[in-house]
């Protein structure tokens, strides 16, 4: 029987129940990083992955319609289209108000 080789992005079950996605492959230690929908991260050996997969207790899977449970974005934030980055970035360009910052003495 072939085991397919994980690819980032791709989504799984764990004995049947516990959904997760592939976030990163790291081929000199040979693991695979997941991240549970929980938002739980584990790490896997790729010997230990591909027997699990060999046994039928990793399974490809399709990602779940709302995938929201696996991340950290609040609905209100996809629906504004604000851009959290930007957000930040104004702010602690205005934090230094008044001062003039290329006084010198």
């Amino acid at each position: 029987m072939t085991v397919q080789q994980p690819g980032i992005g791709d989504w799984y079950r764990l004995r049947g129940s516990e959904l997760f996605e592939v976030v990163a492959i790291d081929e000199v230690e040979n693991t695979v990083e997941v991240q549970f929908f929980d938002g739980t991260l584990e790490e896997f050996e790729l010997d230990d992955w591909q027997t699990q997969c060999a046994s039928g207790a990793i399974r490809a899977a399709e990602p779940p319609e709302d995938w929201h449970g696996s991340v950290d974005v609040e609905p209100e934030d996809e629906r504004s289209g604000s851009d959290p980055m930007q957000d930040d970035r104004a702010l602690n360009a205005s934090s230094t108000g008044g001062l003039d910052l290329f006084e010198y003495r």
